[in-house]
């Protein structure tokens, strides 16, 4: 078979399409090029690949591998926070999927903010601990290329769980020199990674390991365990680039849940303590992937498949002794699935008379196999009964086509449009809460674009987008726990408004700046249920907010970063609770100061901040701020040897990861008490790394 040939069946055999899909070639091995409507060559400055000319929106934009390397990070998960305006935290342990902030958005562990790596999506639809749950810590930092971002949903190509935004991992084909590192630190870290790319045949076979373990400064220590692992085979023939990939990941751990204010105020427990020491978890995944691009004509095919193997088991317990005073409320989430799909999109140029555009189409399958999603009440990870359990199948079908038109050399406009069809069927435990269902949406997108400063441009975007709610809602009768009280049932697809007006400049030599207004509805929203560990439907919402974004280089070997939000979210229904969301974050801000190639020398120092935020609907309670700083300083010796410093929170503040506030009852009280559970920063960390290339 000839690669062009390989490439059209890979788009075949694709059961999703993701078109237009920015991660199917690393930046060390650029994407084909077709003729550009997109205006002059983009000058690259520090870290960020997106500048005049090359992006449809003010918030839109490219993280380089430079800045991955050089900004000093706690966990993996934070590799998200490299998209401007995004937190990460952590309310459990190390090993499941993060807290994400981003917009006015309590994002959970990734409702409304999609990530995607290498085509594969990483978002679990129904999952057993929140919808949308997004777990990217089986993604190496050393082997991501650049990380291609969006705000808003105003991209035909996004779908599901992007209305905030997505963040789409380009991992890399090959590496330049292979890659040994070890990293000691503080309350017994250890990692140790290795990664090489040796040329196999007419290609390149990547391969890495990553072992990590940590105890955190947790009374009850974390025993963190994991182990990652990729091998990818990439080869290039003429016009045809495919590669093939494989990622596992597995990690067990002991997690310190949030905890009540009140027990660390009395001296029940250390702020580092734990309710319930029993709570923990244990995941693994597998994946295989291809991904395809060959021209065809004037324009790109692009395609790619995968198949992903996945289970959960999370023990919790954030009410402690309030529904069982006995046996205590812990209970097990429970998830094991298959899923796969493709992505397959056509991206070429056409002349309408004198007028020069640019057009994609594109069409996305994808099938999860749940075989279990369960809730169990549990003693100390011991199994005492089953709340509910179902398996779930899952498939959508998605197409989308966009063209950008350029009408002058100053002005250009993409009109977009997404459609979406979903099935949803379910086998629960409890025949009343068993059925299926099916829905569609269809969302228009529109961007205007017009430089007319030098080296400035406006933006304009408006778009429809959607979230999927969890099929379990979709077909509920009645409520699981006593089988007998009825549910609502939800909405599947929930639709999403978004319009953003903004700027984007380089007019000052070595400055790169944009400034964003936005707006966000959302027909419903998914809000966080302590006392179940899940996400649940709730009232229609509005975000609005300001994003400024900068980026100087005032020295070949200094830069500036800059990241500013503010936004302001409220409830569009009247209600005696009121109208403040839960959760939803007033302010973040993110200060970088980056040191590269001062002879042997390099170093970061970076300072993040979120604001308070309400935590019940009538703002009576609201979160504290939290502010951390994170240093790193570097020495390159012998030209290939490199030794790292890093001290995380360098201040030792105490401040929280998350605040949630709810009833909840502990041992020994005569009732439920309303009160504010926090999940505490870690404290200081100082981690040495020592690495080299061969």
């Amino acid at each position: 078979m000839t690669w062009p040939n390989l490439a059209v069946g890979l788009a075949t055999l694709s059961v999703v399409g993701l078109a237009g899909s920015p991660a199917a070639c690393a930046a060390d091995d650029p994407p084909l090029e077709i003729k550009s409507v997109d205006g002059p060559t983009v000058e690259v400055i520090g870290h960020y690949l997106k500048g005049i000319g090359s992006s449809d929106a003010a918030s839109q934009g490219s993280v380089t591998r430079n800045l991955i390397e050089n900004r000093p990070t706690l966990r993996a998960g934070e590799v998200l926070e490299f998209v401007p305006g995004m937190i990460v935290t952590q309310h459990s342990g190390s090993g499941k999927a993060n807290q994400y902030f981003l917009r006015g958005f309590n994002l959970d562990h990734g409702t409304d903010f999609s990530v995607n790596v290498d085509g594969m999506p990483v978002n679990m639809r129904t999952h057993g601990h929140g919808q949308g749950y997004a777990d990217v810590n089986f993604i190496i930092p050393e082997l991501v290329e650049r990380i291609d971002y969006t705000k808003g949903p105003y991209f035909a190509e996004q779908g599901d769980f992007s209305s905030a935004g997505s963040a789409h991992f380009r991992l890399s084909r090959a590496l330049e020199r292979s890659l040994g590192s070890v990293t000691l630190g503080t309350d017994d870290y250890l990692r140790a990674l290795w990664a090489s790319s040796p040329t196999v045949g007419a290609g390149n076979l990547l391969y890495a390991v990553e072992w990590t373990g940590y105890d955190g400064p947790w009374v009850n220590p974390e025993n963190l365990r994991k182990i990652n692992g990729a091998l990818r085979y990439s080869q290039s023939q003429g016009d045809t680039k495919v590669s093939f990939t494989g990622l596992f990941y597995q990690a067990d751990w002991d997690a310190t849940d949030q905890i009540p204010k009140r027990a660390v105020d009395s001296g029940q427990v250390d702020r580092f303590g734990a309710i319930d020491a029993s709570d923990g978890g244990e995941t693994r995944r597998f994946s295989l992937s291809a991904n395809g691009q060959s021209r065809v004509g004037e324009g790109l095919l692009s395609a790619d498949a995968y198949y992903i193997d996945y289970e959960l088991d999370l023990w919790s317990n954030f009410t402690f002794f309030l529904d069982d005073p006995v046996n205590g409320d812990q209970f097990q989430q429970v998830d094991r699935r298959g899923l796969y799909g493709g992505n397959v999109s056509y991206n070429f140029p056409l002349s309408l008379g004198s007028l020069n555009t640019n057009n994609r189409i594109g069409l996305q399958l994808r099938r999860d196999r749940i075989s279990e999603v369960a809730l169990n009440h549990t003693k100390a990870r011991q199994f005492l009964s089953t709340t509910r359990s179902d398996s779930v199948t899952q498939q959508s079908i998605g197409w989308f086509a966009d063209s950008t038109v350029q009408w002058t050399d100053w002005a250009r406009t993409v009109i977009g449009l997404r459609g979406d069809h979903y099935r949803f069927s379910v086998r629960s435990n409890l025949p009343a809460n068993s059925g299926q269902l099916s829905d569609d949406i269809v969302s228009p997108k529109f961007t205007a674009v017009l430089g007319l400063w030098s080296k400035t441009e406006l933006f304009l975007n408006y778009g429809q987008g959607f979230h999927s709610n969890d099929a379990r809602g979709t077909v509920i009768s009645v409520d699981p726990a006593d089988g007998v009280t009825p549910v609502d049932r939800v909405t599947p697809l929930v639709r999403t408004h978004g319009a953003e007006l903004g700027l984007r400049t380089e007019w000052i030599a070595g400055v790169q700046s944009s400034l964003a207004l936005w707006r966000l509805d959302v027909d419903s929203e998914l809000l966080f249920i302590g006392d179940a560990g899940n996400t649940e439907a709730s009232r229609p919402s509005r975000r609005q907010g300001i994003e400024w974004i900068t980026n100087w280089r005032p020295l070949d070997w200094l830069l500036l970063d800059l990241d500013v939000d503010f936004s302001k979210s409220k409830f569009r229904d009247q209600d005696p609770a009121g109208n403040h969301i839960p959760g939803s974050v007033e302010r973040a801000i993110q200060v970088g100061l980056y040191v590269n190639d001062l002879g042997p020398w390099n170093g970061a120092l970076l300072v993040r901040h979120f604001g308070p935020r309400p935590l019940i609907e009538d703002n009576s309670v609201r979160s504290n701020s939290t502010t951390l700083t994170n240093l790193r300083l570097g020495y390159t010796f012998a030209k290939h040897w490199n030794l790292n410093l890093d001290v995380l929170n360098l201040f030792d503040r105490k401040d929280s990861d998350i605040e949630y506030y709810y009833e909840s009852q502990l041992a020994g009280e005569p009732g439920p008490v309303e009160d504010v559970h926090f999940h505490p920063v870690e404290s200081r960390q100082i981690r040495l790394t020592f690495s080299g290339r061969f």
